[in-house]
């Protein structure tokens, strides 16, 4: 690790456990009983500080999806769109980690060709802050997993760079000059993950931290200002495992998408509008939560780790997410999204381990699913650490998979980063540092690189050019254009320092953080 680098695992999965070591799994699976009979009764519950959240609806009472009792799973259909198309239709950017509903859009080229560091946030010093976990108190610096900057275009060309950074801050930078275009926002603790600006156009960021609270901030004021948050900790009867918010929210209309590490999924209702000044206001309510976790995982694990690290994904009325107890859940939420109460569960999938990497969707609805390999359960092996699934097949929605044995960092095999889709290929980026291509039909291995691992950030395929970050600090691109073949390098530039994030791409440009405590923009070299 490089100095002053804390793992990151030790951050998402030890810090501030809310469930004491000596609770057994047999009470778990007794607290789930209730907590399901408390949502059967719609009982409200607490809101973060003095907000109180509506009443959650509870999901439909269908028995937990198994093979001998499968439940309706959606039908993979071919997509309208030609191509993965981003998530904001009005203004040009990247709003949300990979870019849309199915976490497949990878942003705009050009992709730099001969490129330079054309500036660094903060010119000088670190992004860094001391933040505790079972370890102690210790420093921790830059941008972490996902950590993939927003990139916000406006109509007269200007680009924004949104960022969540380890001084527990939300930065708003000018794209091509690091800049502050508006001063940050501080939060209690790490700003951790990746956050959402509104696809729509509404001048919203959507941002948790390692704080508990995940946070609706308006950007049409003199500073950043808090509209909304929401507590981890009271927002639901049985939090588990942990208070902090890694993923990005999702902005499906008006209505917000999110799992939080203390192992609930929500839907929120965002009710955004302008006051009679002009301003953007919101009022939230939270319409539905649903435990990321069921009694049969509980019984299946050693531990009480099921945290939602993911970014949810979202499809035909079905919002995907898996956690770190290897479980993979479909909920549809189609009459939640119409104003409904009622949601069910439609897809049940486990992989055996811990799943933190988001749910991939293609054009035709099979899902992509990457998981770690900690436990070296019997279950990882029988389905490997790369899956394509098909949520229509309810006995068997194995399609491939794809084993990733090799040990990297901590003696963990497995992936944390996030598949990419681009042509018939599938990229992924594994704990040991390998970068692997294979077909997206047949999930065949057809080349791989090994760089300096770990390597968390995730692949980012754009024009027919690869980049992917490694952990000795160089970000390297890589040509695709013949996919089936091993890419030959076209460039690699170092940053210096371990690159966990995932970088953004748009018109020339690459944004990425480091965990040596800055912020980077990359372009060409001017010519002459």
């Amino acid at each position: 690790m490089m100095p002053g680098m804390s793992p990151r695992r030790s951050a998402r999965h030890a810090a501030r456990s809310t469930i004491p070591p000596a609770v057994p799994i047999g009470a778990l699976v007794i607290a789930l009983v209730a907590v399901m009979a408390w949502r059967l009764e719609s009982w409200p519950f607490a809101g973060s500080g003095a907000e109180r959240a509506a009443p959650s609806p509870a999901p439909s009472a269908a028995p937990s999806p198994s093979p001998a009792t499968p439940l309706p799973s959606p039908e993979p259909e071919p997509s309208a769109e030609p191509s993965p198309q981003p998530a904001n239709t009005s203004f040009e950017g990247i709003t949300t980690f990979r870019g849309n509903e199915t976490r497949s859009y990878y942003g705009a080229g050009p992709v730099p060709e001969d490129p330079r560091i054309l500036w660094r946030y903060p010119a000088e010093g670190s992004l860094c802050s001391n933040s505790s976990d079972q370890h102690g108190v210790r420093l921790w610096c830059g941008t972490g997993w996902t950590g993939q900057p927003n990139v916000i275009v406006d109509p007269g060309g200007g680009i924004e760079v949104r960022i969540n950074a380890y001084d527990g801050a939300y930065h708003f930078l000018d794209g091509r000059t690091g800049e502050p275009v508006r001063p940050h926002l501080q939060t209690g603790d790490l700003a951790k993950g990746s956050a959402t600006s509104d696809p729509d156009g509404y001048p919203l960021y959507y941002a948790g931290s390692r704080d508990n609270y995940l946070r609706v901030i308006a950007l049409d004021r003199a500073e950043p200002t808090v509209l909304w948050q929401l507590d981890a900790n009271s927002s639901v009867p049985n939090p588990v495992w942990n208070n902090d918010w890694d993923g990005a929210p999702l902005v499906v209309g008006d209505y917000l998408l999110e799992g939080g590490e203390n192992s609930w999924f929500y839907v929120i209702r965002l009710h955004r509008g302008y006051d009679d000044r002009g301003r953007v206001v919101v009022d939230p309510k939270v319409v539905l939560t649903v435990p990321g976790f069921d009694d049969e995982l509980l019984a299946a694990l050693p531990s009480s780790n099921v945290s939602i690290e993911n970014s949810v994904a979202f499809r035909d009325g079905v919002a995907y997410f898996a956690n770190s107890g290897g479980l993979v859940q479909g909920w549809d939420i189609s009459r939640v999204l119409e104003g409904g109460r009622k949601a069910r569960r439609v897809f049940r999938f486990w992989t055996g381990e811990d799943t933190d990497a988001s749910v991939v969707i293609d054009e035709e609805g099979y899902l992509y699913v990457a998981s770690e390999l900690e436990r070296f359960s019997s279950r990882a092996q029988e389905v490997g650490q790369l899956m394509k699934l098909d949520p229509s097949d309810r006995r068997d929605p194995l399609v491939w998979s794809f084993a990733i044995p090799e040990r990297g960092s901590e003696g963990a095999g497995g992936a944390w980063a996030t598949p990419a889709l681009y042509g018939d290929m599938v990229y992924i980026a594994t704990n040991f540092g390998d970068l692997i291509g294979l077909e997206a039909e047949t999930g065949r291995e057809r080349w791989r690189i090994h760089l300096p691992g770990p390597t968390w950030s995730s692949p980012v395929p754009v024009d027919d050019v690869l980049l992917q970050g490694d952990c000795g600090g160089a970000l390297h691109a890589f040509d695709i254009s013949k996919p089936l073949r091993e890419p030959p390098e076209l460039w690699a530039l170092s940053l210096g320092s371990c690159i966990e994030s995932t970088p953004s791409v748009f018109d020339g440009m690459i944004w990425v953080g480091t965990r040596g405590g800055g912020i980077y923009a990359i372009a060409d070299r001017p010519n002459g």
